[in-house]
C-alpha cells in the first residue's frame, strides 16, 4: 500500500485553528522527551517553561514586555505574508528602527520636552520602513527574491549597529563599553504605574493590532493584500497592481518593526547596546503563522512565544536548562505548525501500488 496527499476541497475551519494548538501541545510532548534523552528534567522543563510565568504573577510584567514587541512585528508580518511577499528581514527592520530613533534621542540629549519621543517613534518607523524599501525596490525593479535580500540585510544592519556602536555613538563616559548614552527621562517610554516596569509599549501593541485588524477586515487595503495573495489573477482583472502592493505590504511590515525596535530602545534598554538585536524578528515569524496571519491571533501567539521566552529563563535557574532551550521550543513548534497546516490542505490518501510491469 502507497500513500501521497490530495488536495482536500475546503479545509476545515476546525482543523485551520486547531492546529494551533496542538502544535502547542504537542511542542510540549516533544520538548520533554528531547530534554529527558539529554539527561535533563524533560516534564520539568516544560512545567518551568510553560507554566511558571502563568502562575507567578511576579512574571506577568515580565510577559507583557517580551510579548509587545512580538505582537507589533508579527501583526506586520502576518500582513505581508497575507499578500504573499515574504518578508524574512524584520529583525534588521527592528534594528534599523531603533538606530533611527536612538539618532534623534542622540541630536536632542540636551534638550528636553514632550516632543522628544514622539519624534523619535517617528524616525523609527520610518527607519524601519527604509530598511524595508530596499527589498521592495529591488523586488519590484529587478525581480530579486525577497527572502534573500530582506535576510540579507539582516547582518548588514548589525555590522552598521555594531559600527557606530564601537565608534560614533560610544558614550564617552561608559567606560569605553560599546553602547550609546542612556536616555533622559524626555526620551524613555513612561512607565504605566509607579513602582512597575511595565511600559507603555504594552497597550501601544495592543492598540497596533487591534487598528491593523480594523484595517485588514474592513478596508480596501485590507481587500487588496489578500486579492493579491491568495488570487493574483483575479487581483490584476479587478485593477489591483501587485507591484504596489509588494511597496505596501514591505513598508507597513518593515514599519511597525521599526516600532518596535525604537519602543524596546526607549522602554527596556534605554539605550543601544550590542545585544539589542534580540532575535525578536525572527521569533515574530513564528507569531504570525501561529495567530493565522491575523493580528488578533497575533496577540495570543505573541504571548505564547513570550510564555516561551520568560519561562526559559526561569528554568536555567531552576533546574540548570541552557539558553538554548527556548530556541529548541520555539523551533519545533514551528515545525510541527508547519507539518499540521499540510494535514489541514491535504489529506493522506492510500493507493493501490500498480502491478510490476504495468506502464505508467
Amino acid at each position: 500500500m502507497q500513500f501521497r496527499l490530495e488536495r482536500r476541497a475546503e479545509p476545515s475551519r476546525l482543523m485551520l485553528y486547531a492546529a494551533p494548538v496542538a502544535a502547542v501541545l504537542l511542542t510540549m510532548v516533544l520538548g520533554a522527551v528531547i530534554f529527558s534523552l539529554m539527561g535533563y528534567n524533560g516534564v520539568g522543563a516544560v512545567i518551568e517553561i510553560f507554566t511558571r510565568p502563568i502562575t507567578n504573577p511576579l512574571k506577568w510584567q515580565d510577559l507583557g514586555i517580551k510579548a509587545a514587541p512580538l505582537i507589533i512585528i508579527g501583526v506586520g508580518l502576518a500582513i505581508a505574508y497575507r499578500a504573499n511577499v515574504w518578508n524574512i528581514g524584520a529583525e534588521g527592520q527592528y534594528v534599523a528602527g531603533a538606530m533611527a530613533g536612538t539618532a534623534v534621542a542622540l541630536l536632542t540629549m540636551g534638550m528636553e520636552g514632550p516632543w522628544i519621543l514622539p519624534a523619535m517613534i517617528v524616525a523609527g518607523v520610518l527607519g524601519g520602513m527604509l530598511w524595508g524599501a530596499i527589498p521592495a525596490l529591488l523586488k519590484t525593479q529587478l525581480d530579486v527574491n525577497e527572502i534573500l535580500t530582506s535576510l540579507m540585510l539582516n547582518y548588514a544592519i548589525i555590522q552598521l549597529l555594531g559600527y557606530l556602536l564601537r565608534g560614533p555613538w560610544r558614550d564617552p563616559m561608559g567606560f569605553s563599553f560599546p553602547q550609546t548614552p542612556l536616555f533622559t527621562a524626555s526620551q524613555s517610554l513612561p512607565y504605566l504605574w509607579r513602582g512597575t516596569i511595565m511600559h507603555w509599549g504594552v497597550p501601544i501593541a495592543l492598540v497596533v493590532a487591534l487598528l491593523a485588524w480594523f484595517v485588514m477586515s474592513r478596508s480596501v487595503f485590507g481587500f487588496q493584500v489578500k486579492v493579491v495573495g491568495s488570487a493574483p489573477n483575479a487581483a490584476r482583472y479587478g485593477g489591483f497592481s501587485a507591484k504596489r502592493t509588494i511597496w505596501l505590504a514591505l513598508l507597513v511590515s518593515g514599519g511597525l518593526a521599526g516600532l518596535a525596535g525604537i519602543l524596546e530602545a526607549a522602554g527596556p534598554f534605554r539605550q543601544l547596546v550590542p545585544g539589542f538585536n534580540t532575535g525578536y524578528g525572527f521569533t515574530a515569524i513564528i507569531v504570525a503563522f501561529l495567530g493565522r496571519l491575523n493580528p488578533l491571533g497575533a496577540i495570543a501567539a505573541g504571548l505564547v512565544l513570550a510564555i516561551t521566552y520568560v519561562g526559559g529563563e526561569i528554568a536555567q535557574t531552576t533546574i540548570g536548562l541552557p539558553s538554548a532551550a527556548t530556541g529548541i521550543f520555539q523551533a519545533l513548534m514551528l515545525f510541527l505548525l508547519l507539518a499540521g497546516d499540510i494535514f489541514v490542505r491535504y489529506r493522506l490518501k492510500a493507493v493501490a501500488p500498480r502491478p510490476a510491469g504495468e506502464a505508467a
